[in-house]
């Protein structure tokens, strides 16, 4: 099996603003894995918060080439459970690694990945548009460049129960917001009430990760549900936002990608918490990953390739939040 790493810096449509941060462009690790004629493609984003880099990435993956690339015919639960000694302390390239070689076991099985997995697509759930913080006329602006049935709004400002205000005068799209750890607890639960008032249908991580206490309280009180992300890294966190969260947010490149990240929704169904799964702003190779997970969502936000002002691939496509396959296996990417 070969490994070729790929450095990408993907420029965003517009400047992307988040409660702790903003970025016009994305550093990004695309993974290729070569076998028998086939490739597999996978990837990862760099991200401080996590404090994650592409060059870490790669340091990390050429450290263990010589294992990876000896390695053949494992199947991906036994891939993963072989790289996470070597990668537990660099999830991201983990993930990029693993989507590479999910992708490229389906392909050598001549099927889609949702098929090798016995999924059935009838019932997937719909992708939200996720809105950035900016002025209130700019994130007007960005609503009425891509009308959308569902669209997340990101918050964290003093004015956020007026931007959404604004924003709810212009469509009739369902709202969900995400403050990313931005909000107390008494913030929390009184703008629950009058977001739930403007239809809001979800709130997503409004307060400090590790602030367990705070986040049994917004539980207790909280009028909208409350939908754990940065609370919920890696497998052994689903347990803990049991009786603290009412669902959680998968992110592939956190936990370790695919692999983990189904034994994740896997937890969470049986404890009785609403799933999703979210994007880091990837391109259509890490997006596609994602969508063959859906069958298992109640959630998804999957629109990081839509932030983008130039693509690097082609796989699923995405059109009024329908996800729509690639014709061909695995996760169905290609390079442009």
């Amino acid at each position: 099996m070969e490994l070729i790493l790929r450095e990408y810096n993907l420029k965003l449509k517009h400047t992307f603003t988040i409660s702790r941060e903003s970025i016009d462009f994305q550093p990004s690790l695309i993974i290729e894995l070569k076998s028998d004629g086939f490739s597999g493609f996978g990837e990862a984003t760099s991200n401080p918060y996590y404090k994650t880099t592409v060059p870490m990435m790669i340091q990390d993956l050429e450290e263990i080439r010589h294992i990876i690339e000896t390695t053949e015919n494992e199947t991906p639960d036994e891939f993963w459970a072989k790289m996470h000694p070597y990668l537990k302390d660099d999830m991201f390239a983990l993930c990029a690694l693993d989507l590479a070689y999910n992708d490229l076991y389906a392909r050598k099985k001549g099927k889609k990945l949702y098929e090798l997995w016995g999924y059935s697509i009838d019932k997937n759930p719909l992708t939200d548009y996720t809105i950035g913080i900016a002025s209130i006329d700019k994130m007007v602006s960005k609503m009425q460049e891509l009308p959308w049935p569902i669209y997340k709004i990101k918050l964290g400002t003093k004015e956020d129960i007026a931007i959404v205000k604004e924003l709810r005068k212009h469509t009739n799209a369902i709202f969900r917001i995400d403050a990313n750890c931005g909000w107390g607890v008494e913030e929390t639960i009184n703008n629950a009430v009058e977001l739930k008032k403007l239809g809001v249908e979800f709130l997503e991580q409004p307060m400090k990760a590790d602030n367990w206490e705070a986040h049994k309280e917004v539980f207790k009180h909280s009028v909208l549900p409350i939908i754990a992300d940065e609370s919920c890294i890696i497998e052994e966190d689903v347990a803990k936002c049991h009786n603290h969260f009412h669902g959680v947010n998968v992110k592939l490149v956190k936990c370790g990608g695919l692999t983990p990240g189904k034994r994740m929704i896997e937890e969470a169904k049986k404890l009785g918490l609403k799933t999703m799964v979210g994007c880091m702003t990837e391109s259509t190779v890490g997006i596609s990953a994602i969508a063959h997970l859906l069958p298992q969502l109640d959630y998804v936000d999957m629109d990081g390739a839509l932030l983008l002002s130039q693509d690097i691939a082609t796989g699923v496509t995405i059109k009024n939040g329908v996800i729509h396959y690639s014709d061909l296996n695995g996760t169905g990417v290609t390079l442009i």
